[in-house]
C-alpha cells in the first residue's frame, strides 16, 4: 500500500515540478509542493473500484445496507487522505525546527561572548517565531469530521446487527413453517386417502380401483411435499447468503472503527506533542534571552526524534487501515457475486 501512495506521488510531483517557480518566498517553501496531491487517491487504492460498486449499487438485489457499507469505508478512506496529508504537512513544518537545531549548534561551537552570542540569536529566534504562527496540520481530528464518521459508522454497525438478528429469526420461522407444512400436508392427504377409499370400498368398482387411487394419491403427495420443500429451500438459500453478506461487513466495519479509534489517539497524541512545542517556542520567542532559548532548543533536540518515530508509526498505521478496508470490501464484494446454490 505504501509503494502504491508512492508510486502515484513520484508521477504527479514530476507534473507538479512544472509549475513550482523557482522563486518562491521562503514561507511557501514550508508547505510541500506533493501536499494536496493526497487528494483522490480512492481512485488508486480502493478496492473494488467505484465503477464496479456502481454498476451493483443500481442493481436491486444488492441491499441497501451494504451499499451504505461501502460508501462508510470510502469515507474511512477519505479520512486517512486527510491524515496523510496532514502528517506530511507536519513534516514539512518540523523542518523549521531541524533548522533550529543546526543554527544553534553552529552557535554553541563558535560562541566567543555573551553580548556577541545575545545577537547571534536573533535567526533561531525568527524561526522559532514563523514556526508558532505556522497552523497545527493534525488538528483534523480534533474537528467534527472524525466525530460524523465515527457516529456514522456506530449507526450503521447497529443497523447491520438489527438487520441480521431479523434475519435469524425470519430463518427459524421459515424451518419452523417448513416442518409445521409438511405435517399439515401429511395430514391432509392421509385424510383425503382414507374418505376416498372409504367411499369407494362400498362399491365393486372401488375395490378395483382402491390401489390404483392409493397410488395415484401417494404420488401425488409425493409431488407436493417436493414442491414445497424446494421451495422453502430456495428461501432459505437466499436469507442465508443475505447474512452471510451482512456479518461480512458488519465484521469489517467493527475492525475499521477499531483501527480508526487506535488512529485517533495517536493523532491527538501528536496534536498535543506539537501544540507543546509551538507554546515553548512562543514564549522563547516573547522572552528573546540566550539561556531561555537553549533550553527550549535542547527540548526540541530530546525529543525531535521520538516524535518523528511516532509520526511514522501513524502513517503505517493508516496504510495497514487501507489495507483493512480492502480485505473487507473485498470480502463483502465477493459474497454478493457469489452465485445462490441451486436447490
Amino acid at each position: 500500500m505504501c509503494t502504491k501512495v508512492q508510486g502515484q506521488l513520484s508521477k504527479l510531483n514530476a507534473n507538479n515540478d512544472k509549475f513550482t517557480s523557482p522563486s518562491a518566498s521562503s514561507s511557501s517553501s514550508l508547505v510541500p509542493t506533493s501536499s494536496y496531491l493526497y487528494m483522490h487517491f480512492s481512485d488508486y487504492l480502493l478496492e473494488p473500484q467505484p465503477e464496479m460498486l456502481a454498476k451493483i449499487g443500481s442493481s436491486n438485489h444488492v441491499n441497501h445496507l451494504l451499499i451504505d457499507y461501502f460508501k462508510a469505508s470510502s469515507e474511512a478512506c477519505d479520512l486517512c487522505e486527510s491524515l496523510l496529508r496532514s502528517i506530511h504537512q507536519t513534516r514539512a513544518n518540523y523542518r523549521v525546527i531541524k533548522k533550529v537545531i543546526k543554527l544553534n549548534k553552529r552557535l554553541t561551537d563558535c560562541r566567543d561572548g555573551c553580548a556577541e552570542d545575545d545577537s547571534k540569536c536573533a535567526p533561531i529566534l525568527r524561526e522559532l517565531g514563523r514556526f508558532v504562527l505556522l497552523k497545527n496540520p493534525l488538528s483534523l481530528i480534533n474537528n467534527c469530521q472524525y466525530q460524523n464518521i465515527h457516529k456514522s459508522h456506530k449507526v450503521l454497525l447497529s443497523r447491520l446487527t438489527c438487520a441480521r438478528k431479523k434475519i435469524n429469526k425470519r430463518a427459524k420461522l421459515t424451518k419452523c413453517c417448513k416442518k409445521v407444512g409438511r405435517y399439515c400436508l401429511v395430514i391432509g392427504y392421509s385424510a383425503l386417502t382414507v374418505a376416498l377409499l372409504a367411499v369407494l370400498v362400498h362399491s365393486m368398482v372401488g375395490l378395483v380401483a382402491a390401489p390404483g387411487l392409493f397410488i395415484f394419491a401417494l404420488s401425488l403427495f409425493k409431488k407436493k411435499v417436493k414442491h414445497h420443500n424446494i421451495r422453502t429451500s430456495v428461501d432459505q438459500n437466499s436469507v442465508k447468503r443475505l447474512d452471510g453478506q451482512l456479518d461480512v461487513a458488519a465484521k469489517g466495519l467493527y475492525i475499521l472503527m477499531n483501527d480508526l479509534d487506535t488512529m485517533s489517539r495517536l493523532v491527538r497524541r501528536l496534536h498535543d506533542e506539537v501544540e507543546h512545542g509551538k507554546s515553548i517556542a512562543s514564549v522563547c520567542v516573547r522572552n528573546g534571552k540566550r539561556e531561555v532559548m537553549d533550553e527550549v532548543v535542547k527540548e526540541f533536540h530530546a525529543h525531535n526524534r521520538v516524535f518523528m518515530e511516532q509520526l511514522e508509526e501513524l502513517e503505517e498505521r493508516i496504510y495497514l487501515c487501507f489495507v483493512t478496508i480492502n480485505r473487507s470490501r473485498r470480502l463483502v464484494m465477493q459474497e454478493i457475486l457469489t452465485p445462490p446454490v441451486k436447490a
